[in-house]
């Protein structure tokens, strides 16, 4: 499993955990987030306070991973030695459910950057998916 890979699968583990200091640490300090609302999240601190709320609210229980995309391997594409973009997708179960519902499917299209050894996420967008 390469670096990169382990930076997600943190993610996935950490809100599947509720926990949105784990979720944030993936993330670099000056973070652009734009949700799938439209919604763009500016920073770690905002970044981590506001999954903290949605972790203990509408989206306690919810757990990522499956959907229709998750057969497709992620696309890596290094624009650097520093720098990669990731685009990935999966989908997320609600707490009734047993799987992951197809209006629920999303890609994520995110920018990481090496810093200090470590892969962090500096740039991420969440988009449902949807046919074209």
């Amino acid at each position: 499993m390469s670096d990169i890979s382990r930076v997600f699968q943190r993610l996935v583990q950490a809100w599947n955990n509720g926990d949105a200091t784990a979720y944030a640490a993936q993330f670099t300090e000056d973070v652009d987030y734009v949700t799938f609302h439209g919604l763009h999240i500016r920073g770690r601190a905002e970044l981590e306070a506001g999954h903290a709320k949605l972790f203990a609210g509408p989206l306690k229980g919810v757990k990522l991973g499956g959907g229709s995309g998750a057969a497709e391997p992620p696309a890596v594409k290094f624009l650097g030695p520093e720098v990669a973009v990731v685009v990935n997708s999966g989908g997320s179960t609600l707490p009734e459910a047993d799987s992951p519902a197809p209006e629920r499917d999303s890609v994520t299209t995110a920018v990481l950057v090496r810093t200090g050894g470590d892969w962090l996420i500096s740039a991420f967008q969440v988009t449902r998916r949807q046919a074209f």
